[in-house]
């Protein structure tokens, strides 16, 4: 093993603050652990922060992308979780283990890897054994790289919070990773999925991912169209990723006493509803910001048992870091891998 290794970095805001860089291989204090990262997966909120630090106290330099699997290389001093060559993944919100989170009303808790933490765009990691998760047998490190975020975001939305019972009907709008991971969950789970999209080829790709119906947003008023397709009954559950005053619709769309998860802030981080529908529906609107270990830990067994594979538009290799965010830009169906193999 060399005593080298290659990682992104930021001394300032902005893309063209982004440097790859060679830096020494950190070592492994007491309770932590040293990840040789085979992958890592990009998100929405990766390209905010290296956009704008969204108002972050990021360290310096500061070391972008939150989620990442990998192999564990080294240990320090009592570590008990793990042991060199078990395959983990990392957890984005670390310090949230199960139950109730940390922070308050003033200051809701936000300290996440890629963010007030280091981020895992580097060969090695070095954090607390407690920050990961072991990753699902079923899958190789590219694929269990796009879980901590995306896919526990809609597990947590669905299962953990939204109790999903079979035969519900599930909307999905769009379909990037935190969509793609909903629509299969949901499936798995005996829902009926609805998805939204601009592009009748993502539909049909959607389709044969297992969704039921597909609405292209572009050609038709997709709450009518939700109303027609389940006979004014109205979505159960609905995946919230647009953000913005697209939650006044989705608050139109959902079933009486269903539930909206509110996940995406696409069209902007002030979201707005008619009170009408709200009081007379009496949904339950939740705001998800991921979901604690624990549930990552149970979403990693039902993986196991069900054979749910990521859907990875495509993978880059690490040097082209640019081309893989010009490509989340665009937007993706599915998730972009950083390999690092």
């Amino acid at each position: 093993m060399t005593d080298l290794m290659r990682r992104w970095s930021m001394a300032a805001i902005g893309r063209d603050k982004l440097k790859l860089e060679t830096v020494g291989i950190p070592q492994p204090g007491q309770g932590e652990i040293r990840v040789k990262v085979s992958a890592a997966s990009l998100n929405y909120r990766d390209k905010l922060v290296i956009e704008t630090g969204m108002g972050l106290p990021l360290p310096d330099p500061f070391i972008p992308v939150s989620d990442m699997a990998g192999v564990v290389d080294a240990i320090g001093t009592s570590v008990t979780r793990f042991k060199p060559g078990d395959r983990v993944m990392s957890t984005f919100k670390p310090d949230w283990i199960d139950a109730g989170d940390n922070g308050n009303a003033r200051t809701p808790a936000y300290k996440t890897l890629g963010g007030a933490y280091q981020g895992v765009l580097a060969d090695y990691v070095v954090f607390p054994e407690s920050w990961f998760v072991a990753s699902p047998r079923s899958l190789d490190d590219a694929e269990a790289s796009t879980l901590p975020v995306a896919g526990l975001t809609a597990w947590f939305s669905l299962i953990e919070l939204g109790k999903l019972k079979a035969g519900s009907t599930v909307l999905v709008q769009g379909t990037g990773g935190v969509a793609l991971f909903g629509l299969q969950i949901a499936k798995a789970h005996g829902a009926n999925v609805i998805v939204t999209s601009r592009s009748d080829e993502k539909l049909e790709r959607a389709k044969a991912l297992g969704a039921d119906h597909g609405i292209n947003s572009s050609n038709e008023d997709w709450v009518e169209a939700i109303y027609r397709i389940t006979g004014d009954e109205g979505a159960h559950h609905i995946l919230e990723i647009t953000g913005g005053p697209n939650l006044g619709q989705s608050i139109h769309a959902v079933a009486v006493h269903g539930r909206i998860s509110v996940i995406g802030v696409f069209e902007g981080f002030e979201i707005a509803g008619p009170a009408a529908p709200l009081l007379l529906k009496s949904p339950i609107i939740q705001g998800i910001s991921v979901g604690h270990r624990r549930a990552f830990e149970d979403f990693v067994r039902a993986i196991d048992s069900t054979e749910l594979k990521p859907v990875i538009d495509k993978r880059y290799p690490l040097e082209d870091l640019h081309s893989a965010l010009e490509h989340l830009y665009r937007g993706a169906f599915g998730k972009i891998v950083i390999d690092l193999n």
